[in-house]
């Protein structure tokens, strides 16, 4: 990652991160689909129900599996093969740790945290049943996700694409075994999740232990380092922190977009809304490349390395952008009516138009976000983003929205608030970049 063709080497990394972020989402749509059409519109609800609570808990552990990649990636670049072992052995069982916290909170206050967010009462059973199965499997989703991070910080991307297709097939058949034949309803559904994220973490394990050289993992080893968990953490905590505030603010914004007291609109919210992730994670892709590339690079101390990295990213996405998002724009009809149809699809039409077309923008946003935190500086993007993607759209929601309550003056605050964050961000890495740069030539001379 820090020398050759760094443009043909980020293209390589970064597409079989995007395809297996795409079928991750597929394979989120075979769930709804298979439980909408053979469990019933309640069992649906429940489902889509606990999804808030599970973004906005699971994104906090998922942030410091990113801090892993990047004390990794730097371990790497500094031809540090101990101290990366130490931290991809930290990593796993602290994992397993958060993965076993997770279960705990689950299984005891998943129905509290229900009721606290409003679930109707036809559908808290359901929901409540399917958060305590989903949580339960939280080691294999942790460790998982963790050991992914870890193959992705040494440029290993294609085995997780694999793992995911082999575990989400699994999951996709699961789902028809247990809910059509089974009857298990939402059950059926959790039930299969876990056993597919059991396998996929089964097979990153393995592959781990078999791998030779930094990421090297032996289980009677497994213990926490002090220092790589302090690093992870340092780096890794603020991106949780963002992740779950900005999911946070999308729940005002759900929550503006049911003020207007109609299905038909929040239908078509819904649909649009599932388009756009196509969109956005294939735009992230090149942001997770930029933290593995970055890191690797600052760890070799090719600090000016960081900058290229950031203008191929640049490139790259906005290219994704403009082609999927103009692409989602021209065909938006056919793709809303595979969600819905009538007239929530004018309402869906009139989100699409506005995020798809402008939807560049925040894959540009995201990329400084990951240079900064390859080069060890993640508290100050997580300071920006919440300013510009937090408070900004609150405010927005309770001034500018409530005097002109229309739909397009809420989801215009996208794209504003994507535009005014992202030249805070850009000023940011400039910032960091320079003194990077500097402690470069000091350990130099």
């Amino acid at each position: 990652m820090t020398s050759g063709n760094l443009a043909k080497k980020i293209l390589i990394f970064t597409i079989p991160i995007m395809l297996s972020s795409i079928l991750q989402l597929l394979f989120n749509t075979v769930d709804m689909i298979v439980i909408g059409n053979f469990a019933g519109d309640a069992s649906l609800a429940a489902v889509g129900s606990t999804s808030a609570l599970i973004n906005l808990i699971i994104n906090l552990f998922i942030g410091v599996s990113i801090g892993a990649n990047v004390v990794v990636s730097k371990a790497v670049g500094q031809g540090n093969e101990e101290k990366a072992q130490r931290a991809t052995h930290t990593a796993i069982l602290f994992s397993i740790i958060a993965g076993g916290i997770l279960i705990v909170f689950g299984i005891f206050t998943a129905r509290t945290w229900l009721t606290l967010m409003g679930t109707t009462a036809d559908s808290i059973d359901k929901a409540t049943t399917y958060l305590q199965i989903y949580f339960a499997g939280s080691i294999f989703n942790m460790v998982y996700n963790f050991g992914a991070s870890i193959l992705k910080s040494v440029g290993e991307t294609k085995r997780p694409l694999f793992y995911l297709l082999f575990a989400g097939i699994t999951n996709a058949l699961l789902n028809l075994l247990f809910v059509i034949s089974f009857n298990m309803d939402v059950a059926g559904v959790a039930l299969a999740t876990i056993i597919s994220q059991g396998i996929s973490a089964i097979l990153v394990i393995i592959y781990l232990m078999k791998r030779p050289g930094y990421v090297n993992l032996k289980l009677k080893k497994l213990r926490i380092y002090k220092k790589e968990l302090g690093q992870m953490v340092l780096i890794g905590l603020p991106a949780g922190i963002q992740s779950c505030l900005i999911s946070f603010s999308n729940v005002f914004i759900q929550s503006a977009v049911n003020s207007f007291d109609s299905t038909i609109i929040v239908s078509g919210n819904t649909a649009s809304a599932n388009i756009e992730g196509f969109v956005w994670v294939s735009m992230n892709s090149f942001y997770q490349a930029a933290i593995a590339f970055t890191g690797q690079n600052y760890g070799a101390n090719k600090i000016k390395n960081s900058k290229k990295i950031l203008l191929i990213c640049m490139l790259y996405t906005f290219i994704t952008g403009i082609i999927l998002g103009g692409g989602a724009y021209l065909l938006r009809t056919p793709l809303i009516e595979l969600y819905t149809n009538g007239e929530a699809v004018k309402y869906a039409e009139i989100r699409i138009t506005i995020i798809c077309l402008s939807y560049f923008l925040c894959g540009l946003m995201d990329l400084p976000v990951g240079s900064m935190r390859g080069l060890g500086n993640s508290l100050l993007p997580m300071i920006v983003s919440i300013l510009g993607m937090v408070v900004f759209r609150i405010i927005w929601i309770s001034t500018v929205f409530k005097f002109n309550h229309e739909l397009w003056v809420l989801y215009i605050s996208y794209p504003i608030s994507w535009i005014l964050t992202e030249i805070v961000h850009y000023t940011c890495f400039i910032f960091t970049y320079k003194k990077r740069l500097k402690q470069s030539k000091l350990l130099t001379n």
